[in-house]
């Protein structure tokens, strides 16, 4: 049986992909020859597996989506108070390139707008890197994020370091109010070459789920950050990542995000998934507007707004074992606990590794306490496949947890309120 999302993801491509509104960034002349028309999308879960649809493989510019993770270098380099005091936590309301410091001390008000993580990037690494030391320390940082080797694009770091006016002139309103204690110019030479690194859908993903699976890449499974510095980026991400739009975002959509001006946009929802899209066009915020739809989009059908997900389900397949022998044998799945996204996942996937041989298929949802819209559905997708595939299905459900089971077109399944029912009416 195919897993049911890879096949969700290009559906939802599908339905966004006729809306051409919006342009690419035209303020760097590299990204304005950007192809408009690439879209992927990429899911990414907290213990290693990576689904995808689209141009997940198509490399850009990690461009600010690389600020949430330069901050969390910072952190885990000098600690929080060392950190805190030269760049602050407070969303600015304002576009990403203001030069939004504090009044009274100078301080950025966070690392996610440009004067942030401009400073942000001057505290990766120990005080005594040079700058060339300290690229390479944060582009070995976002490296173990993405868990493999990532490269620079030399072509849009020299096209974005020539028009590089704007973020010069906040290097030296930060040095003047000694937050920067560098030459400014160096700097913002090297927080260009940080924007410059290439990434594909699939890395932002890796790297989105190493913030979701609490600092551990769940495919090297290094620790990269420290926990604690995972729930401060988050929280900054939260209020702060998506610029002047962050109120609308946390609203609705409520998944910790960071754009970034080449397309690409990430959500890390701890616990659970990390998420990452591409497409060129950019909203009047700087955000991909082909993006934005799909984070409404995923929240919306998965129910994966933070305020509202429980928490990750790994233990959801209690046990998989055969009962009886022969043409009699049943496959019998039993499942536990509350069933969202996350859990319903789980169980997609050991359907599609066990492939089950046998005939005949129980889901057992006896100690089932909750599920909620998409596990319904998603369950009954794989009660739909597995029919198709020639299977008879049984779902042992005494509470009615899911009352009225529909599989859909082609979908057959019978339901029982005990597994001996099934049992029996195999033998």
């Amino acid at each position: 049986m195919r897993s049911v999302v890879p096949d969700y993801l290009t559906e939802v491509l599908g339905d966004v992909e006729p809306d051409t509104s919006g342009e690419p960034a035209d303020y760097i002349p590299e990204l304005a020859a950007a192809d408009p028309d690439r879209l992927g999308a990429v899911f990414a879960t907290v213990d290693g597996m990576v689904y995808g649809a689209g141009d997940i493989d198509t490399e850009f510019t990690i461009q600010s989506i690389s600020k949430p993770f330069t901050y969390a270098l910072a952190l885990a380099d000098h600690g929080f108070d060392p950190v805190l005091a030269k760049v602050g936590v407070e969303p600015s309301g304002e576009a990403f390139n203001q030069i939004s410091l504090e009044s009274d001390t100078g301080r950025p008000y966070n690392p996610m707008i440009n004067a942030g993580a401009i400073t942000a990037h001057s505290l990766a690494g120990s005080a005594e890197l040079t700058p060339a030391e300290r690229v390479q320390r944060v582009v070995d940082g976002l490296s173990a994020f993405a868990g493999r080797p990532l490269t620079m694009d030399e072509t849009v770091c020299a096209s974005e370091m020539e028009h590089a006016h704007r973020n010069l002139a906040i290097a030296h309103m930060l040095r003047s109010h000694d937050i920067l204690t560098e030459d400014p110019r160096a700097v913002v030479d090297g927080y260009i070459r940080q924007c410059s690194v290439l990434v594909t859908t699939r890395d932002l993903a890796v790297m989105a789920a190493t913030l979701a699976n609490r600092g551990i890449n769940p495919l090297s499974e290094e620790r990269v950050i420290p926990e604690p510095v995972v729930r401060q980026v988050l929280s900054v991400m939260s209020t702060c990542g998506m610029y002047d739009a962050a109120g609308d975002w946390a609203t609705q959509v409520g998944i910790p995000a960071k754009s970034g001006v080449a397309g690409g946009l990430i959500g890390a929802l701890p616990g659970q998934i990390g998420i990452a899209t591409f497409s060129p066009r950019l909203d009047r915020h700087g955000n991909s507007v082909r993006g934005v739809s799909l984070f409404e989009r995923f929240s919306a059908d998965m129910g994966l707004h933070v305020m509202e997900v429980p928490a990750t389900g790994r233990a959801v397949v209690r046990s998989n074992e055969v009962v009886g022998r022969g043409p009699d044998a049943l496959r019998v799945l039993r499942l536990q606990g509350g069933i969202g996204f996350a859990a319903a996942e789980r169980v997609v996937r050991e359907v599609v590794d066990t492939a089950p041989a046998e005939y005949a298929v129980a889901l057992d949802l006896t100690m089932v306490y909750s599920i909620d819209d998409v596990g319904r559905r998603m369950l009954l997708e794989v009660v739909r496949r597995l029919t198709l595939d020639g299977h008879e299905v049984y779902l042992v459900d005494p509470e009615e947890i899911i009352p009225e089971p529909d599989p859909g077109d082609g979908g057959r399944v019978t339901v029982v309120g005990h597994i001996d029912r099934a049992i029996h009416s195999r033998t």
